[in-house]
């Protein structure tokens, strides 16, 4: 099972290539060059691997094309998604979209979030992650339940 941790500093190139660090790709499925990368709900991308994404692409896919609230949902949600392989030297390529889309510039950070990778401008990450230990405490009672 995929299990991403941590946060990493990373660097984009002039052409729009991100390499991987090292215990990222160590956590990818073994020969698994392929990956998605969507827009993610705040202004960041969300980087998968291919197996991980089977799992959210079913849920979203299965949904009911006869509710137009669904249609609406998978045409926006697909439509911000793209496959990307990964090189032999360890790099994805970003399209420039979805560059601009997370104000993506050379200094990035990758947050290790279980399934998933985020991929994040700096500056915007830092005002979307909780810096105060109550609050995440209060956040992981109300949604982890007690601890034994």
């Amino acid at each position: 099972m995929t299990f991403f941790t941590y946060e990493y500093e990373a660097k984009l190139d002039s052409k729009g290539r991100l390499i991987l660090p090292a215990k990222i790709k160590a956590q990818l499925p073994e020969g698994s060059n392929e990956l998605v990368i969507r827009r993610g709900f705040e202004q960041c991308l969300i980087l998968y691997p291919m197996v991980e994404f089977k799992r959210v692409y079913s849920r979203i896919s299965g949904l009911s094309e006869l509710d137009p609230e669904n249609r609406k949902l998978q045409r926006s949600f697909f439509a911000g998604t793209m496959q990307v392989d990964m090189d032999a030297n360890g790099r994805i390529l970003i399209a420039k979209n979805m560059i601009a889309y997370a104000r993506l510039e050379k200094d990035v950070i990758l947050v290790g979030t279980g399934t998933k990778v985020e991929i994040w401008n700096p500056e915007i990450y830092e005002k979307n992650k909780i810096t105060d230990p109550e609050e995440l405490s209060n956040l992981a009672a109300k949604h982890a339940g007690p601890t034994t």
